[in-house]
């Protein structure tokens, strides 16, 4: 089974936009850019027609090249915005965590603050699921996969990717290793029912690693030629229960879940 990711982030976007629609006006989402690449471009593209599709805004702030971390802390609190999220990666000299932290945590979207992501790893009433495991569970679900006992590979420790699908699969009680690139075993997916990879190198896993019982959830992007490619090879389609390609796999969820986030914060 190969997962139509921009199906179901359609399926997400089309129930926020009923929800977004019972506010009155359409939400506003503020996106801090600091000196942004042709991928940030891309991205921030991206989330704004994502944004109509939910019946939100995205409010793009650009700072200035010479843009302090005071700047950017002042642009992330400024009263306005529903929701905030920071284009990473930042400038070198701009601390990440200081500016992360500063997003108040009703209104982090992208569960990246401390305490945001404490909420959800404690599975307090009301926490915001990061929206790369909100994507994983979509997939997990809507394939009827069972998590609970299920053996789980989560491949790379990364703060977008592996360390809360880790937590996410953890919490939904999946026997869970996680490997990285200091780990000393090697990637052996024989008993894994459920992997998930967000290492960012260029099919990692091939063809001859896989099983015909794993699931394989691909949240790695790398480049490759020129073309985006993910951590798993196309050709492992061919043997797993269940993959997700790269581009149209757990790409889209992820920013429809980012905008699901927005409305459970408002409530509506």
């Amino acid at each position: 089974m190969i997962v139509d990711g921009r199906a179901i982030a359609s399926d997400i976007l089309a129930s926020v936009r009923e929800r977004s629609a019972k506010l009155g006006r359409a939400p506003i989402v503020r996106a801090i850019v600091m000196r942004p690449s042709v991928a940030t471009e891309s991205y921030l593209r991206i989330k704004s027609a994502r944004a109509a599709d939910a019946g939100m805004q995205l409010e793009v702030v650009r700072l200035r090249d010479d843009a302090t971390t005071a700047d950017a802390i002042a642009a992330v609190q400024r009263e306005g915005a529903d929701a905030v999220i920071v284009q990473l990666p930042l400038p070198a000299g701009i601390p990440i965590e200081a500016v992360l932290e500063a997003i108040p945590i009703e209104k982090d979207a992208d569960v990246l603050s401390t305490k945001a992501y404490e909420a959800f790893v404690s599975g307090a009433e009301g926490a915001l699921i990061p929206p790369v495991a909100g994507a994983v569970k979509e997939i997990l679900e809507r394939a009827r996969i069972s998590v609970p006992g299920a053996r789980a590979v989560v491949i790379g420790s990364g703060k977008l990717v592996g360390t809360p699908v880790a937590a996410w699969l953890t919490q939904n009680g999946a026997e869970v290793s996680v490997l990285t690139k200091e780990s000393e075993e090697t990637i052996n997916l024989e008993h894994a029912d459920i992997v998930v990879s967000g290492a960012g190198v260029a099919h990692l896993i091939t063809k001859d690693m896989v099983f015909a019982g794993n699931a394989l959830i691909d949240a790695g992007t790398s480049e490759l030629s020129g073309v985006l490619a993910g951590d798993m090879h196309p050709d492992c389609a061919s043997v797993a229960r269940l993959f997700t390609p790269v581009p149209g796999g757990v790409g889209p969820i992820a920013v429809a879940c980012l905008f699901k986030n927005v409305a459970d914060v408002l409530r509506i």
